[in-house]
């Protein structure tokens, strides 16, 4: 079932594979928001365990709430305030020196608009990639399947439902472009 949850084809959540994964990635979670500022290199060792992959000198506030963690890749230099969701059912890519706010929320799942599959639990999911130097305001919103261009700015509260490009401040829900910046 893995095979099809990452390949982005209906899967069904329950599946017992998926469940111990989703199990391990929720008690390492659970350990993870409990450490203080003190515990530093607990923080990190922890974050390596959870994560696919974490850059030199990237920080992340708990409280952090993900799906398995694995399929999370952060850059270097990269900064998430408290309450981060990245719902990684499919890959979640972020780049180096990424800013990101208090509860930002990143979320790849999919679910049948028909009320038949969905009622049966299928689901699916799209990745989400976020460039270098993107700047994710408080409570943006970042929906399956998003690629977000290197220094782009997007608004707090904004929700994003489709790519936005490299250079531009976008804000709103939807999130439309409102300028260009220098790159």
């Amino acid at each position: 079932m893995r095979e099809r949850m990452l390949a982005g084809d209906l899967y069904i959540a329950d599946d017992p594979e998926l469940a111990a994964q989703n199990q391990a990635a929720l008690d390492l979670m659970d350990a993870y928001n409990a450490t203080t500022v003190r515990q530093g290199p607990l923080r990190r060792r922890l974050l390596e365990e959870l994560l696919g992959s974490i850059g030199e000198d990237t920080e992340i506030r708990p409280p952090l709430f993900v799906d398995y963690g694995t399929q999370i890749a952060l850059g270097a230099r990269t900064f998430a305030n408290y309450g981060l969701v990245a719902l990684d059912v499919a890959r979640i890519t972020i780049g180096d020196d990424v800013q990101i706010g208090p509860n930002v929320q990143l979320l790849t799942p999919t679910h049948p608009v028909e009320p038949e599959p969905r009622r049966a639990k299928w689901e699916a999911a799209e990745p989400i990639t976020i460039g270098d130097n993107v700047w994710l305001g408080g409570g943006v919103i970042v929906c399956p399947g998003v690629t977000i261009g290197e220094n782009t700015v997007v608004g707090a509260g904004a929700v994003v439902t489709k790519d936005l490009p490299a250079n531009v401040v976008a804000v709103g829900n939807p999130a439309k472009v409102i300028r260009h910046v220098e790159g």
